[in-house]
C-alpha cells in the first residue's frame, strides 16, 4: 500500500512543478501574448518567475527524498500498519499553491526585498509543518546514520571473501568460470547475498557449470528484489518479459525492469532503452531510450582499455545452417595447432598474428595479454615493426599479470615509429599527451597522431578527434573533431562511437539527432563485456546443450542484441526446445525432471 501513497505524493508534486501559478489557464484562445514591457522590466519578470520555481523546488525536493526513504525502506508493509502509518503522515494538507506576487512590477528595491522576505515567512511555517511529519517518520524507523557499521562475523568475512574472488575469477582477462561458480555457490550458502543473486542468475541460465533450475532462480529473485538488489529485480524482470518460470506479465517486466535501471543495472537499462527504442510494450520515446542508452554507453567508454577490449562476435545460427560452407569466423583447432607450429618454426607472420588474436581476443581465441606478449617478444627479435609496436601497447597499460613499463614502452614505440609503424607513431603520441615518462609535449602528441593517421590508423584519427574536440595543441573545432571521429568509426573503434554519439545528442557541430545518438550509443553499450554471453551462447549451441544457449541467446534478445533475437527464434523454429517451454512453469516445473 505504501507504494501507491508515494505514487500519490509524487503526482502531487509533478503538479506544483508543472502549473504555473502567475498564469493558470494560459492565453486566451491558444493566442500568445505580447508584451509591451519594457527589456528591463521583462528581464525582473524572467527573474521573478525563476525565483518562484527554484522556492517552489527548494521546497518540495528535501521533503521528497524524505517520503521515498519512507515508503520504499520500511520493513512491515502490512496493510494496518500500513493504515496507521498514513494517518500519522499528514503530509498533503500544508502543500498549496498559492499566487505569488510579480515581482517585475515592483521598482522599490525596498519593497521587493520585503515580499521576499514575506514569501519566506510563509514558506517557513510550510517547512516546520514538513519537518514535524519527517521527525514522526524517523520515530517511526528510527535509523543512526552516524552509527558504526556492525562488525561482520568470521563467516560473513569469509562469505564476502569467496564472493569477491568468485567475480575476479569471472570478470579476469582469462576467467576461470568452473571455479567461480563453485566459489559462487559456496559464499551463496554461507548467507551472502550478493553472491546469493548472482548465483540465482547461474541457474537461471545453466551457466557455467550448473543445471537450470527456474524455481530456485524465481525464489532467490523474489526474496532478494523484496530487498531491493538490483540484480534480482532483473531476473524477476526477465522472467515476467519472457514468460519462462512465469505467466507472462509485460506490466510487472516493466516494473522490475525499472526498480532495476533505478539500482544502476546495465541489463535492465538496456533492456529498457531498446523497449522505448522500439516502443515493445511501451509506447516509442528516443529521448528515454537515449536517457538509458547513454548511461550504459558511458559505463562502457570508462572501461574501455588500450586494446579496445575483446571483440563482440555476432553468428548467426540460421546463417551457419544454410550456408555450410561460409565461415563463421571461429578459427579451428586444427589451423590454431597449425599456426603454433609455425610461429614455434620461427615464422614471423605466424608469430604476429597469434599475437594479435591473443591481445584482442576473439575468433574463439581467448584474450590472453602474457601469450601476446611471448609471440610479440618473438617477432621483435627479428625486427617486426608491427610486433615493436603492440609491445609498446602492453608494456604501456600493463594487465593482470604484466606490469606496466613506461620506459620500456617508450623504447618499442620509437623503434617502432623509427621504422614509419603507424602504432607506434600513434603511441609515441599517447605517451606526449600524457606525460607518461616523458614531459607533455602537445605539438609532439599531435604530429605523431598526425602521421599515424595519415596512414589510416585508427588511433591515430581517434586521438586527433580528441584534440580537435577538447581544443588540445589545436584550436578547438567539432567539425574537425567529428570528421576524425567518424574516420575512426569506420574502423570500429568503441570510443569513436561513443564520442559521435555524446556530439550528436547534444548537437555539437551539427544539427542534434536523437535517433542518431542513440544507434551510437547501442552500439557502444553492446560492447560491454556481456556481449561474450553471444560467443558462449554459440559455443554451447555447438557442444549440443540447446538450453543453455537458448537462455543465454534470451537474455541477450532482451537486451536488444538483434542477433540473439534471430538466433532465439531459429531455436524455437527448429522445435528442439517444446519440452523446455511446457514444462518451465513453476507449478509444472517440480513435476517435471526432464529440463533439470
Amino acid at each position: 500500500m505504501k507504494i501507491f501513497g508515494f505514487i500519490h505524493a509524487l503526482l502531487l508534486l509533478n503538479f506544483v512543478f508543472v502549473v504555473r501559478t502567475d498564469d493558470p489557464q494560459g492565453p486566451p484562445d491558444g493566442a500568445n501574448r505580447r508584451s509591451n514591457v519594457a527589456p528591463e522590466s521583462n528581464l525582473r519578470k524572467q527573474i521573478g518567475e525563476a525565483f518562484r520555481e527554484i522556492i517552489i523546488i527548494q521546497l518540495t525536493w528535501h521533503h521528497c527524498t524524505r517520503l521515498f526513504q519512507y515508503f520504499f525502506t520500511a520493513e512491515d508493509d502490512s496493510e494496518e500498519n500500513d493504515k496507521s502509518s498514513q494517518e500519522t503522515l499528514n503530509i498533503y494538507s500544508p502543500i498549496k499553491l498559492v499566487k505569488a506576487p510579480d515581482l517585475s512590477q515592483e521598482k522599490d528595491p525596498q519593497k521587493v526585498s520585503e515580499m521576499l522576505s514575506d514569501i519566506l515567512e510563509k514558506h517557513s511555517k510550510w517547512i516546520e509543518k514538513m519537518e514535524e511529519e519527517i521527525k514522526e517518520i524517523d520515530n517511526e524507523n528510527p535509523e543512526d546514520v552516524n552509527a558504526a557499521p556492525r562488525e561482520l562475523t568470521p563467516e560473513e568475512i569469509e562469505a564476502h571473501n569467496l564472493y569477491e574472488n568468485a567475480m575476479y575469477n569471472l570478470n579476469r582477462t582469462n576467467p576461470n568460470r568452473e571455479e567461480a561458480y563453485l566459489m559462487m555457490e559456496r559464499a551463496a550458502k554461507m548467507g551472502n547475498r550478493r553472491a546469493q543473486a548472482q548465483f540465482a542468475w547461474f541457474r537461471f541460465l545453466g551457466y557455467p557449470m550448473s543445471n537450470i533450475d527456474l524455481k530456485f532462480a524465481y525464489d532467490t529473485f523474489k526474496e532478494l528484489a523484496d530487498e531491493g538488489f538490483p540484480e534480482a529485480h532483473m531476473g524477476l524482470g526477465l522472467m515476467y518479459a519472457t514468460g519462462i518460470g512465469v505467466n507472462v506479465s509485460q506490466a510487472k517486466a516493466l516494473v522490475h525492469y525499472t526498480m532495476a535501471a533505478l539500482g544502476d543495472n546495465s541489463w535492465a537499462q538496456m533492456a529498457l532503452g531498446y523497449r522505448y527504442w522500439a516502443g515493445v510494450s511501451v509506447a516509442s520515446s528516443c529521448e528515454k531510450a537515449l536517457d538509458f542508452y547513454r548511461r550504459v554507453a558511458t559505463k562502457v567508454a570508462a572501461e574501455v582499455t588500450f586494446s579496445g577490449g575483446p571483440a563482440t562476435h555476432r553468428i548467426r545460427l540460421l546463417d551457419e545452417v544454410e550456408n555450410s560452407g561460409m565461415s563463421s569466423g571461429i578459427l579451428d583447432n586444427d589451423l590454431i595447432e597449425y599456426y603454433q607450429l609455425l610461429a614455434d618454426k620461427g615464422d614471423v607472420q605466424a608469430q604476429v598474428g597469434l599475437g594479435q588474436l591473443h591481445y584482442q581476443g576473439g575468433r574463439g581465441i581467448p584474450l590472453d595479454h602474457y601469450k601476446a606478449l611471448q609471440y610479440f617478444s618473438q617477432g621483435a627479435v627479428a625486427g617486426n615493426a608491427i610486433a615493436m609496436a603492440y609491445l609498446g601497447k602492453i608494456y604501456l597499460e600493463g594487465s593482470e599479470n604484466i606490469k606496466a613499463d613506461n620506459v620500456t614502452a617508450f623504447k618499442y614505440f620509437k623503434k617502432a615509429a623509427e621504422l614509419g609503424n603507424p602504432v607506434g607513431q600513434s603511441g609515441l603520441g599517447i605517451m606526449y599527451l600524457q606525460g607518461k615518462g616523458v614531459p607533455k609535449d602537445t605539438a609532439k602528441a599531435l604530429s605523431y597522431f598526425t602521421q599515424a593517421a595519415d596512414q589510416g590508423w585508427v588511433d591515430g584519427h581517434l586521438q586527433l578527434g580528441n584534440m580537435y574536440f577538447s581544443g588540445i595543441g589545436v584550436k578547438r573545432d567539432f567539425k574537425m573533431a567529428y570528421k576524425y571521429f567518424n574516420l575512426a568509426s569506420q574502423s570500429g573503434h568503441v570510443l569513436a562511437y561513443y564520442n559521435l554519439g555524446q556530439m550528436h545528442a547534444i548537437g555539437l557541430g551539427m544539427i542534434r539527432s536523437c535517433p542518431a545518438a542513440v544507434e551510437l550509443f547501442k552500439n557502444v553499450a553492446e560492447r560491454g563485456r556481456w556481449g561474450e554471453k553471444l560467443m558462449l551462447a554459440h559455443q554451447d549451441y555447438r557442444a549440443k546443450k540447446p538450453k543453455s544457449a537458448f537462455m543465454q541467446y534470451i537474455l541477450m534478445a532482451e537486451l536488444g542484441y538483434e542477433v540473439a533475437q534471430s538466433n532465439v527464434a531459429f531455436l524455437l523454429d527448429k522445435g528442439t526446445l517444446f519440452v523446455l517451454f511446457y514444462s518451465f512453469t513453476l507449478e509444472e516445473y517440480s513435476m517435471n525432471s526432464s529440463c533439470r
